[in-house]
Order: C-alpha cells, then structure tokens, then sequence
C-alpha cells in the first residue's frame, strides 16, 4: 500500500491535532444545525457559490495557471487546515485519534487485528479498516487507486509523500535472529589475531571502543516500541533485489499520479545488510575523530580553509610520509580541504571498500586501515547495495519523480546521510532530486545541517531535506 507520511505521532503534537479536530468538528455541526434553521439563507448561499462559480470560470478563461490559497502555518484556525476534509473525514480522523492514544491498543494491535478478523471474517475486517485506519492513513492500495486521493490533495495545493508500507510479518525471535546474522561480518566470526592484517588498527587505538555499531541482541528487534515506520530484516540478496522493484514501481506511480511533483521515500535497511552500514557508520565515526586529531580538535574540516599544503606539512611533522596517495584523494576545491577522506569513492561500484579507508593516524604515525576487512562476499554485497542505490536514483531521475531516503536507528545513520549526500553531490546537479532526512531531536542535527549546506555550496549541487 502506498502511506501518505503523517509528522503528527509525538504525544504533544496529537493532543494539538485532537483539540483542532474537535474545534472543527463543532464548528460544522453548528453551522448545519444554522444551515438547516434558515432555508432563505441556505438559497441566498447557494446564489452566492454560483455566482462564484461564474466568476471564477470567467478568471480561468484569462489566466489558466493555478492559484493557491495562502498556507496557514500557525495551525490556529482549523477550518484553514481542514477545508480539504469532509466532515465524515474529520470525524472519523478524530476518532482514529483518540484509539491511537490508547497504549494497551497500541501495544497489542497485531494481536487485537488478528481476533477481529477471526470474528468478523475477512470481509468485515477489511471493510472496517478502510472505514477506520486505512481510510485515514493510506492513500490506495496500487497505483491506480491511489490516484483520486491525490488530484484531490493536489487540488488543495498539497503535494504527497508517496511510503510503500508493506511489512514482512515475523516473529521477535526471528527478527532477533535475522538481525544478529545480517549485522556481523564473516571477519568477525573468525579469530580476530588471524583475520587483523598488519597494517589494521584496532578500535581501542582509533576512536576508541564504539559499542553502539555492534549487534546486541536484547536490542536487534527494530520493531520493538518502534509503530510509526516499517521496518525491514536481512534474509538474503535476492529479498533487497525485490525491494528495489518495489521502490521503483513506488516511482512509476508518483510519476504517473502527481505529474513529477511527488515524493517517494525509502529505506536503506531495505536495499543491502545492515552490517554494512554499521561498519561505515563506525568508519565514519572514527574519521571524524582523526580529522579532529589533524585538526588540533578545532572541529570540521570544511570550515577551517586548510589548504593541501597545509595538511602535507602537519602529516610530515607527525612522520608519515607515504601519504601521496591519499593526499590525491582528498576531497578539496579553491578554499581549501573539504573532506579527507574519499566519501565519493562509496558510490563507485568497481572499487573495493576495504582500500578505500587508509588514512593517516597521528598516534602511530603511519598510514593505517580504518575499516575492518571485509570478506570478498561482503564486497560483493556493498557492489551490490551501492549499484541498487544508483539504479533507484537514476529511474527517480528519469522519470522527474523526487527521492527521499528515509532516517533509520541512530547507529545505522552516519552511513545513510554520508552516503545520501554523495547521491545528491552526483545527481543534483541541475535540481533536487535526492533528499536526506534529519532526525531534529539529535543534538548534533543543527551542525550536521551547517556542515551538509556548505558541502552542497562549496561543491555546487541541489541540497534537498527533509526535516
């Protein structure tokens, strides 16, 4: 099913959204009940809509484009924000609400839909759920019935956020086991003294320990208290290959329902193994750390206008000298270092992700491997995850249909951002066409967000977010 994303699910947020619906819900009753009291004003209404009418098909005839009523941002008048519901509409969202606010239904609503179903039959049940929360939340179930929904939004002026919220339905025990294999490495698994090549260093020497990458199973259920996102578990290869269709027919139907103004969204989670992105985010962690360390701890290197020379000599005086190679992957531009370490190599599909990450370390003053290494199969599924990121963006790009990757588990979101903005670096060159998703009540958001616009300024290319 195609889900239009509500940004509603916080506590304080739906209370707002409860006493607006009321507001409005008493507002058309009142005005009914005074509709129905005074036939003569009910005609003088209709004469005015028609006349009206009359002049608004005369203004169109003049100028065709369309014109949009002015938004209301505040939300403090509710017919302003619920002029494009019906009344049933209104009713039904409120009381959606109020069962949404129950924790006991909340908890248990796969146990509780499963005995409605088993006593009203399969009929019934759906029947009552189009009625209810389906009718609330999802726009259609295909392509094609998704479509009134969204002329009738877009005629409000109000473009869609088109999310396939389909999910696999597991067990907790088979979610933890999934979890738990997808999220460690062949290297892992095998004794560490044997599998550390002599140029590795440990995470204790670089960064530090960072427990927060690596699979705990009292945790490896993603599901758990987690009921606004769909959530996906690794099984195999061919399962991500399957998502990726879906995701694309996700875009042949925004492409085909809301003429290049949609949005889809998707999940990485859904495209390779999670283990991957836990050891690019640990990377990712740990360069940050480096960079701090060449930095003198003066913060991001982008904002500092360190110069290629610079950075030779501050290398020289720490006595590592085989730094030719990776002085030419440096990411820099007329200002100075943006990166320094190659991040648009992630996209590249021919490169090996383990030589990717030799960078110099002040500590041992010598190039080291900041990943881990990597067992030939699970370079194959990097290939393979970074090539069903390519395909997906360039359909999106094709079809003049937007993309929006979708924000997961903080330990899974070093690598979503990092690689989502080589993707914009790469295909929003003439417009936005990929966007990120910042997670706001993240302390480090804001900065994230400074350092992410003046890569996109510095290196010019369409910064698309979502926030």
């Amino acid at each position: 099913m195609a889900f239009l994303k509500l940004s509603t699910s916080r506590k304080c947020s739906q209370l707002l959204l409860q006493e607006s619906l009321r507001n409005d819900l008493y507002t058309r009753l009142v005005r009914s009940l005074t509709t129905t009291n005074g036939s003569g004003e009910l005609q003088q209404q209709q004469q005015q809509r028609r006349n009206n009418s009359v002049a608004a098909t005369a203004a169109s005839t003049v100028d065709n484009k369309p014109k949009w009523d002015t938004l209301d941002t505040s939300f403090a008048n509710p017919e302003a924000t619920f002029k494009s519901k019906t009344t049933w509409e209104i009713f039904r969202a409120y009381i959606v609400y109020q069962l949404c606010s129950s924790n006991y239904l909340v908890e248990n609503n796969m146990q509780l839909m499963k005995i409605c179903k088993m006593v009203f039959g399969e009929k019934l049940f759906t029947l009552m759920m189009k009625m209810t929360f389906y009718g609330h939340f999802v726009a259609g179930e295909d392509q094609y019935r998704i479509v009134p929904t969204l002329k009738r939004l877009r005629s409000f002026g109000v473009k869609p956020i088109l999310d396939y919220s389909v999910e696999e339905d597991i067990t907790q025990e088979e979610a933890e086991k999934r979890e738990v294999e997808s999220s460690m490495s062949e290297v892992e698994k095998m004794d560490q003294s044997a599998a550390q090549k002599e140029d590795s260093v440990s995470a204790e020497k670089i960064g530090g320990s960072l427990p927060q990458y690596h699979v705990d199973k009292q945790f490896a259920d993603r599901r758990y208290k987690v009921q606004s996102a769909r959530t996906y578990f690794y099984l195999n290869e061919a399962t991500c290959e399957r998502n990726m269709e879906v995701f694309q027919n996700c875009l042949d139907a925004v492409a085909g329902a809301t003429y290049g103004t949609g949005i889809t969204a998707i999940k990485l989670t859904a495209l390779g193994r999670p283990q991957l992105l836990l050891q690019l985010s640990e990377v990712i962690m740990r360069a940050r750390t480096l960079a701090s360390e060449i930095m003198g701890g003066k913060g991001n290197v982008i904002g500092q206008q360190l110069t290629l020379e610079e950075l030779d000599k501050r290398l020289f005086e720490a006595g590592i000298k085989d730094t030719k190679k990776f002085l030419e992957k440096v990411t820099k531009d007329s200002q100075g270092v943006i990166h320094l370490f190659p991040w648009s190599g992630l996209l590249n599909e021919n490169s090996e992700l383990s030589d990717t990450f030799r960078v110099p370390c002040l500590k041992e003053g010598r190039m080291v491997r900041l990943l881990s290494q990597l067992s030939k199969k699970e370079e194959e599924m990097f290939r393979n995850m970074v090539h069903r990121l390519n395909t997906l963006v360039q359909t999106a790009t094709d079809l003049d249909v937007r993309i929006m990757i979708d924000a997961e588990q903080t330990y899974f979101q070093p690598a979503i951002s990092r690689l989502t903005l080589e993707l914009m670096q790469k295909y929003n060159t003439e417009k936005a066409v990929v966007f990120n998703t910042y997670q706001c009540y993240l302390k480090d958001t804001l900065n994230e967000v400074k350092t992410d616009l003046n890569q996109a300024k510095r290196q010019k290319f369409y910064f698309g977010a979502k926030l």
